[in-house]
């Protein structure tokens, strides 16, 4: 099995895409006025943001 590459800062590649979802997700927490109850939606909001811009960066 092969090892997880990292990335300049030290993290794998997963971690990375992983802390920015996070870091949208909480973005979009604040930006509703950090209104409870909509984690799930932010969560799968910001991952689609993040990870869409990642697709069409390596297109």
């Amino acid at each position: 099995m092969r090892a997880p590459t990292k990335i300049s800062s030290g993290k794998t590649a997963a971690e990375a895409v992983a802390e920015r979802i996070r870091c949208r997700a909480y973005e979009l927490y604040e930006e509703r006025g950090r209104e409870d109850g909509h984690e799930v939606e932010d969560w799968l909001r910001a991952e689609a943001e993040v990870i869409g811009r990642a697709e069409r960066a390596a297109a």
